[in-house]
């Protein structure tokens, strides 16, 4: 079986993609996805977001409103569309988004018995490589981030087994830990029957509060839990955070100077970093 994640002939190198994953709600996995997406276009990256939470939250968050939704991502998963028919610009330069709505909720049900219903999001996004290489002078993405939703179900999966690496954000609040165990045995899992080159690309801290006591303590817990998985840069709590996505936009188009705003763009300049030594070692 070819891995989409190769370089191809000609020196083509093929996207890297990134699943934002955590079961536990509010740890910021959506707010995440949407703004480092933001912070990795804004350094000159093609960045394309997968929005595979039936919330749809990401894809509202970037400005997609519902009668934009034409082609979703439960379309792609259910071979009825490719990612680049379902591919929507954003306000952001370089940054596009296949967007969600509540159709994914049936999806599983719908899936159940098929047997590479596993498979489909790393079969779309091997088409899109294919179709990227077909259009060499069009500047093809550099990286898929897909936001998945709150739950180890098999969207989640699909997102590992078409992901290269994972990327856990872990919100620096009592029970932060609460699970991550679980998720760490369906990495494990997948790695063993799916994906075998998956990996945890790093654990990222949300909502860090200078002020609490608790946020450092967790923040250490989780640092020694991990250890040099987890980046330097820790996201802050922060109104502006909170606030931008009612106004459909990430946190660096609706105020680029907040201490949020710089946290993702020095997040991202990490994951650069961690990318890089990768596809050079």
């Amino acid at each position: 079986m070819t891995s989409i994640n190769q370089t191809s002939g000609g020196g083509h190198r093929s996207v890297r993609v990134l699943a934002v994953c955590n079961q536990k709600g509010g740890v910021g996995k959506t707010t995440t996805t949407i703004n480092l997406g933001t912070a990795l276009a804004a350094i000159g990256e093609k960045v394309l977001i997968i929005d595979l939470d039936a919330q749809g939250n990401a894809s509202t968050g970037l400005g997609i409103g519902q009668e934009q939704r034409h082609i979703t991502t439960y379309d792609i998963l259910a071979s009825r569309a490719s990612i680049a028919q379902a591919a929507l610009p954003t306000l952001v330069p370089n940054l596009f988004i296949v967007p969600a709505n509540s159709d994914l909720v049936g999806l599983e049900a719908e899936l159940l018995g098929e047997q590479n219903r596993s498979f489909r999001m790393r079969d779309a996004i091997a088409a899109l490589n294919a179709n990227q290489r077909s259009r060499p002078n069009e500047l093809p993405f550099n990286y898929v981030l897909i936001d998945c939703p709150p739950s180890l179900n098999v969207l989640t999966v699909n997102a590992m087994t078409a992901a290269n690496s994972v990327l856990v954000p872990v919100q620096c609040e009592f029970f932060a830990l609460e699970g991550i165990s679980q998720l760490k045995q369906t990495i494990d899992g997948v790695r063993a029957t799916l994906n075998p080159t998956l990996e945890i690309q790093g654990v990222v801290l949300t909502m860090h509060d200078v002020r609490a006591k608790l946020s450092d303590e967790v923040a250490a817990e989780v640092r020694n839990t991990f250890g040099s998985k987890v980046y330097a840069t820790m996201i802050p709590r922060n109104v502006k955070i909170a606030e931008a996505p009612s106004h459909g936009k990430p946190i660096l188009l609706y105020d680029f100077k907040s201490a949020g705003s710089q946290a993702y763009v020095q997040l991202a300049s990490e994951i650069i970093e961690r990318e890089r030594r990768f596809l050079a070692a």
